[in-house]
């Protein structure tokens, strides 16, 4: 379980401490004495605990104590999580790798945001300590040459092309497809990334719609009426927002306001499938989809994830972050495993070799090509239906059929 994290006197808030006792000690000998001693493979998970992102990461951080309490009863090494918080800041990102590094730890996972993983790699590159990325999808995080990281998760390029093929089997179940569409965007590192590949696929794809106009938007900002009045006003049938939680919900309450009814309104960003998000909305949140790579309900290891968050943290929801950064640490401990060491330099060693049948995610396991992307994980069609994330498309790995168009914000 993430250790406690220190307060007060000279012990900054941003600050992260491993536990006292021999976890204390361990962390402040050479990594050499603690690979002698056998502790327990070290796991910096570093998310946005606060600022802006600071759900998002909470609740990302849930999915790796799952992992860390349910996996080594089925095999797997023992671990200890430290848990940083990149305050949803790229410089107190990069501060807390470092930090997390002196502290000890063998192996960091994180971050949730583009931006602050970059940052985070070139930290990891520099210091020879694994980098498993939990979720980022800017396109050039695995086109820099990094030797220490690993994303099992695609970039926003593949994200792109899964979100046209997947939107094709939806309107082939429903019979009915948009004309023209309007992308509403976040002008940050992620959204403008995922805009531009987004623009450029789309002709590749032949797909029923033009994109009459892309509008972006400060994502912090606390009024969107303006960019949500220009997407308005070009008829467009069909949104597509590249958007996070907060700037979500600002997004969406703007559309109810000004009686904007598309045909339907879809995401690529992360959040809209979540509580803080849902709760916000209540039944506006009703028929929006979002396009995450997501777990695939038939898959063994799926089931036991599921079945062990629904124990151990009941009443809450399935997210993204819970699964990937889930999934993060059990590559992270399937290594630990084959390397029989907490080395870095075997741990990177055996993370290049990897090759997991038996993962959670939608695709066909988990391995690494030579820039360190899982290039087999996929997205699904998530639409939150009765207030809650449902998988609808693919039809392989559904839960529930699609509800397309959606209905009138009023009708819900």
């Amino acid at each position: 379980m993430s250790q406690n994290r220190k307060r007060g006197g000279a012990v900054r808030r941003r600050t992260v401490l491993a536990g006292a006792g021999a976890l204390g000690v361990a962390a402040a000998l050479p990594l050499r004495f603690a690979h002698a001693q056998g502790q327990p493979l070290k796991i910096g998970v570093l998310l946005p605990r606060s600022g802006i992102q600071a759900q998002l990461g909470i609740d990302a951080g849930r999915g790796a104590d799952l992992a860390a309490m349910v996996l080594p009863p089925r095999g797997f090494p023992a671990c200890t999580i430290v848990a940083a918080d990149t305050e949803t800041q790229v410089p107190i990102a990069r501060a807390q790798a470092e930090k997390l590094i002196e502290q000890g730890c063998h192996v960091i996972v994180g971050c949730y945001d583009s931006g602050q993983t970059v940052a985070v790699a070139q930290v990891c590159e520099a210091r020879g300590i694994p980098l498993v990325v939990n979720i980022a999808a800017v396109p050039n995080l695995t086109e820099q040459g990094f030797k220490t990281v690993f994303r099992n998760f695609p970039s926003g390029a593949t994200i792109a092309v899964d979100t046209f093929g997947l939107q094709k089997e939806l309107f082939q179940l429903s019979g009915k497809a948009p004309k023209s569409a309007v992308l509403l965007h976040a002008n940050d590192t992620f959204g403008a990334s995922q805009r531009d590949v987004t623009v450029k696929l789309i002709e590749k794809f032949a797909m029923p719609y033009k994109f009459v106009d892309t509008v972006g938007y400060d994502p912090n900002a606390r009024d969107l009426s303006a960019e949500v009045r220009k997407a308005k006003a070009t008829n467009a049938e069909f949104v597509w927002c590249i958007s996070r939680v907060n700037d979500g919900i600002l997004a969406v309450r703007e559309m109810v306001k000004q009686r904007w009814q598309p045909m339907g309104v879809l995401n690529t960003g992360p959040g809209w499938a979540e509580e803080p998000f849902v709760a916000a909305l209540g039944k506006l949140a009703d028929d929006i989809i979002s396009v995450l790579p997501w777990y695939d309900p038939k898959k063994p290891m799926a089931q036991f994830m599921t079945a062990s968050w629904t124990k151990n943290f009941p009443g809450r929801f399935m997210t993204l972050g819970v699964l990937y950064t889930f999934e993060a640490v059990l590559i992270a401990l399937d290594a630990a495993k084959r390397a029989g060491s907490t080395e870095p330099a075997k741990l990177l060693e055996a993370l290049r070799k990897t090759d997991i049948k038996d993962n959670a995610t939608v695709g066909t396991g988990v391995h690494f090509d030579a820039k360190g992307q899982n290039p087999d994980t996929k997205s699904s069609l998530i639409q939150v239906q009765a207030g809650k994330p449902a998988a609808i498309v693919p039809a392989a790995a559904a839960d529930a059929k699609p509800i397309w168009p959606m209905r009138a914000w009023d009708k819900r």
